[in-house]
């Protein structure tokens, strides 16, 4: 009987239902309109400076008003954590807080009241489905403008798998085929300019000097995409048929796409960038350098300011060459990604097994989706290496995902999305074991949960190749001091290893290191930043594998080679 009066209560105390439940909804903000389009400035902002700066420059160049915001600092993170919600990524609270602070300046210092900076601004991001709390970006982003008094500015979302969905039909950013170009250009151009400095700053000879013409560079390769974005040509007979029975977009933008592919268009200017870093820098080689790989979350393993601690200025202060991670390998990924998961789920199964047309072309759109995606994946990574061999050649290559891939299966499975999937266990493996680097470094926010599943799984990793330096770090707003120590410990390991490859370099070559060091002196060419240098099997340091190959130059030469026999020394 008691339990019959407490349920009877417990019923009395529910509240009553609507009539109408009314489900979230996501909000519908005021669209970006066409009209809108020369006075209205879009914002991008979250990669790297040069990344951004060339974003800036190339969808400029296609008719819109663009800008970018600052580089985040701690200042901008403690905003973002004030006006966000608590328990948010660490991205989110860096980007937020670096658009909300670009806002305020807005006001204070160029005088622009809220409801101008709300009409004439808006912000472009990207989003994404999840899993993670990546997928709750858009409403966190909405969520810290209208607390820190910007209700109503505009973000527009750019998905990772959808495109741009502005809901408009007359929608003023247009995520055509012109529009991807350009932002992939971007961001070949970005990666690319990026590896090179990282790889010539830490054996420079003056410091600063390696900033300095790549800032100048920086600047003459936005004017070059800005003016090549804005090119209008006329489609071809090619075109007009790839248009008609391939991509079904205009033939006129598959001929933008033709002339980018084929003609070279970057020639002139790329070689005049490969003359002005080999004239204008001079480096020394031959000053051991351990190698360290970034990887990890997207935006944590890119970003250059306190998001992920200035991580890639420490390394190089602590005396390390870094090689960071491109976006153009993300976008591979992406494309990837989506291949395998076509050929994993096959063709659609129709209604009628005696429907053989319809058969038939769910065949024919299925294998022509598969083939379009594995022919965007080989152009992307044919431009990667057609504008790094126009720079020099030097360049670190793409890492190919079906490689990734396959070393990553035995112990995480590709199928498993968020993140970078698979991706950092397969990068630690292939840099690791290929002798591309000493060291892998894993950088992501802190509780990110696709990170923390591949942390967990690089223990395995870790025991299956014992050689493997790996260190992961979680960022924050803070903390920095403790991660510059973890660093600090395995970094030591990666001196030591490469000190020692370096010495035997040395001892094999024959001659003493201030020997080797006088014939580069006398041979302006060896201190030249953009020289292709051979790789010896198992020699991981830039200065090891260039002291072989200086020897190999001396032991050529008459009078060098005399010399090491017991004759005497060249003047």
């Amino acid at each position: 009987m008691s339990k019959v009066l407490e349920q009877d209560a417990l019923v009395a105390t529910r509240p009553e239902l609507p009539d109408r439940v009314r489900h979230f909804r996501r909000p519908q903000e005021r669209p970006f309109r066409k009209s809108e389009r020369g006075r209205v400035k879009l914002l991008f902002g979250g990669l790297t400076e040069r990344h951004d700066a060339l974003i800036e420059a190339a969808i400029g160049g296609l008719g819109y008003n663009t800008g970018r915001i600052p580089t985040p600092t701690k200042a901008d993170y403690h905003t973002g954590r004030e006006y966000g919600n608590a328990g948010m990524c660490n991205p989110a609270y860096f980007t937020v807080g670096a658009l909300l602070n670009y806002l305020r300046r807005l006001q204070d210092q160029e005088g622009l009241d809220r409801d101008a900076i709300l009409e004439n601004y808006v912000f472009v991001t990207a989003g994404s489905c999840g899993p993670c709390r990546f997928g709750m970006y858009e409403s966190e982003f909405r969520l810290a403008l209208r607390n820190g008094g910007f209700d109503g500015f505009r973000v527009l979302l750019f998905q990772q798998t959808g495109g741009l969905d502005q809901g408009a039909d007359d929608a003023g950013l247009e995520a055509n085929t012109k529009f991807a170009l350009m932002l992939l250009t971007a961001f070949l151009f970005g990666d690319i300019l990026n590896d090179l400095a990282c790889q010539i700053r830490p054996y420079e000879v003056v410091p600063g000097q390696t900033d300095q013409v790549f800032d100048g560079i920086l600047g003459d390769c936005g004017r070059m995409l800005r003016e090549w974005s804005a090119r209008e040509f006329k489609a071809g007979l090619g075109a007009r048929l790839m248009s008609r029975w391939a991509l079904q977009t205009d033939p006129n933008m598959l001929q933008h796409l033709i002339e980018q592919l084929l003609k070279d268009g970057f020639r002139e200017s790329l070689d005049e960038f490969r003359k002005r870093i080999n004239r204008d820098i001079l480096v020394d080689y031959t000053r051991p350098k351990p190698v360290v790989k970034v990887i990890g979350e997207a935006w944590a393993q890119i970003t250059e300011g306190d998001g992920n601690y200035r991580m890639f200025a420490y390394l190089e202060q602590e005396g390390a060459e870094v090689i960071a991670e491109t976006m153009c390998s993300w976008v591979n990924y992406l494309l990837y990604g989506e291949k395998w998961r076509l050929l994993d789920e096959g063709v659609d199964a129709t209604p009628h097994l005696l429907d053989f047309a319809g058969r038939f072309r769910r065949a024919f759109k299925h294998r022509k989706q598969v083939l379009l995606l594995a022919l965007g994946s080989k152009l992307l990574e044919r431009e990667y290496a057609r504008i790094s061999t126009r720079l020099g050649g030097t360049v670190h290559p793409q890492a190919d995902h079906a490689t990734l891939r396959k070393l990553a299966r035995p112990f995480f499975n590709y199928k498993i999305s968020g993140g970078e999937s698979h991706l950092e266990v397969g990068k630690t493996i292939y840099y690791s074991i290929n002798g591309l680097a000493h060291m892998v470094l894993s950088l992501k926010p802190f509780g990110c949960m696709p990170s923390t599943q591949s942390d967990g799984t690089q223990a395995a990793v870790v025991g299956r190749y014992p050689e493997i330096l790996f260190l992961p770090i979680e960022t924050s707003g803070e903390g920095d001091i403790n991660a510059y120590s973890r660093v600090q410990m395995v970094l030591g390991d990666a001196k030591a290893r490469c000190k020692q490859e370096f010495q035997k370099a040395v001892e094999r070559s024959g001659y003493p290191l201030e020997v080797i060091r006088r014939f580069c002196r006398n041979q302006p060419e060896l201190q030249r930043p953009l020289q292709q240098v051979p790789r010896e099997r198992g020699v991981v340091g830039r200065a090891a594998n260039f002291v072989s190959y200086v020897a190999d130059l001396m032991d050529r030469s008459p009078e060098w080679s005399r010399w090491k026999h017991g004759r005497e020394m060249p003047a």
